[in-house]
């Protein structure tokens, strides 16, 4: 695997962050096969853990090519893999990146999300050298606002009838967040080396 800046290990108080491997193709596939951790996204549910197995290829792929950074969220204490965290759709000129995560059921209202998304929004800024970071997610997705919220993103618009998956049209709820903003996480312990 190559190393540097799209290559990063992120450490938490609670959480390592760190591209995923072929080791983690089953706990992936368990957690996105889940028709309710997908509902809201804009792709079906995987239905064969080749579908973890090619994500985790194109992932490293897009990190080898710097196009995008995924991350695969661990737990401290277990080792077990959580979920995965993005920045995705990175434009070096435009200092511009979205951000994504996806965490497995049992791992819902711990604050994962929190934790690792101001870890991999702090790593954009001070990494990557961002000026903007966007989230696009559906509106009924109430959760993810608050979490999005929390991270001091702003609701800046809606996109409406944007995605069709399985015959369901829905909108988009455009959510960003600036260098120059402010959040109440900043102060978080994280620190990055470059594995």
């Amino acid at each position: 695997m190559s190393h540097g800046l799209f290559f990063p290990v992120m450490e938490t108080e609670r959480l390592t962050l760190k591209p995923l491997g072929i080791d983690d193709s089953g706990g992936l596939f368990e957690i996105f096969s889940d028709p309710e951790v997908m509902r809201y996204w804009n792709t079906a549910p995987w239905v064969a853990v080749q579908d973890s197995l090619d994500f985790i290829n194109e992932s490293n792929d897009s990190m080898r090519s710097q196009e995008s950074l995924i991350l695969g969220v661990y737990v401290k204490s277990t080792g077990e893999l959580a979920g995965k965290c993005m920045l995705f759709g990175y434009d070096k000129e435009s200092k511009r990146a979205e951000i994504g995560f996806g965490l497995g059921r049992s791992f819902w209202g711990k604050g994962y999300i929190s934790e690792a998304g101001e870890a991999l929004v702090q790593y954009g800024f001070n990494s990557l050298g961002l000026r903007r970071i966007e989230a696009e997610i559906d509106p009924d997705n109430h959760s993810s606002a608050k979490a999005l919220e929390k991270l001091g993103f702003s609701r800046e618009g809606l996109l409406r009838q944007r995605w069709e998956v399985n015959g369901i049209v829905s909108d988009s709820a455009m959510y960003g967040r600036l260098v120059s903003d402010h959040s109440g996480q900043h102060n978080q312990a994280m620190y990055a080396t470059n594995a």
